[in-house]
């Protein structure tokens, strides 16, 4: 079966530092697309960037313009003066299929966030995604966020969840934001330090909430590396997805990230 990993990052952190890396983590310096293909058996991937500036954005492009696998990249949003960002979906390059907001530092409601509601704009009108690195508690605040833009296409990093406990409000509030037809989730950042059957109660409730045809694979790769390898983390996905029919699966091994990103345009 085709697969696409829709949530992978690269590095070079020898020409651009990352504010969040510490060396306790054991990742390497320089993460490129040539480690990326010489790791990872998959068809096409999606590279999220790993810090917000222009000069990355423009490395990470042009990793995607030499790479046979990296079919398009997703720029990280800052509100930085200037606001460089909510332009450069529509003037980096062609492989930017948008921008992500990584926020689980700010309020709930997103009323912190500057410039979320003209950015929206934006891309709606260059037709790309706009994706949220959140908290579970900021699930509501998406939803409400929805609302305001139902032309938008909206993807979840990590199902909302990440690392965190997958409580009884984290899964309501995924089932009610779910039901805004814009919003896409990603099956992944939730592997480390649980059990396949914790993994499929994830899973399960993310099958109810979205279905298959709005959930994509991502391995979330190199960082998933430090627990796992690339095929365990494909291995243990697709454990996570055994009650699914084939038509089901290739929806979110492929299929919704396809459509998502106009993978075939690439």
């Amino acid at each position: 079966m085709r697969v696409v990993d829709a949530h992978v990052h690269l590095w070079d952190r020898t020409r651009h530092p990352l504010s969040w890396f510490r060396d306790d983590m054991e990742l390497a310096s320089r993460v490129t697309a040539v480690d990326l293909e010489a790791e990872a058996a998959v068809d096409a991937a999606v590279a999220v960037q790993a810090a917000d500036t222009i000069g990355e954005a423009t490395w990470l492009a042009a990793q995607a313009a030499q790479s046979r696998m990296l079919s398009r990249i997703v720029l990280q949003y800052s509100a930085a003066p200037g606001e460089w960002a909510g332009r450069s979906a529509a003037v980096l390059s062609p492989s930017v299929a948008g921008l992500r907001a990584a926020i689980p530092q700010c309020a709930a409601d997103l009323s912190d966030v500057a410039g979320l509601d003209a950015l929206a704009d934006g891309l709606i009108r260059t037709d790309r995604v706009l994706e949220f690195l959140i908290r579970p508690e900021q699930l509501a605040g998406v939803a409400a966020f929805a609302d305001r833009h139902p032309e938008l296409r909206i993807v979840l990093c990590h199902l909302g969840l990440g690392n965190s406990t997958p409580t009884a409000p984290w899964r309501s509030d995924l089932i009610e934001i779910a039901l805004r037809g814009n919003v896409h989730t990603k099956l992944s950042g939730v592997l480390t330090a649980r059990t396949d059957r914790e993994r499929r109660e994830i899973s399960d409730t993310a099958v109810e909430a979205f279905g298959p045809d709005r959930m994509m694979f991502g391995s979330d790769w190199p960082m998933s590396a430090r627990h796992l390898s690339h095929g365990e983390v494909v291995a243990a996905t697709a454990r996570m997805l055994t009650g699914l029919g084939p038509d089901e699966a290739a929806a979110v091994w492929h299929g919704t990230a396809d459509r998502v990103y106009a993978l075939g345009a690439s």
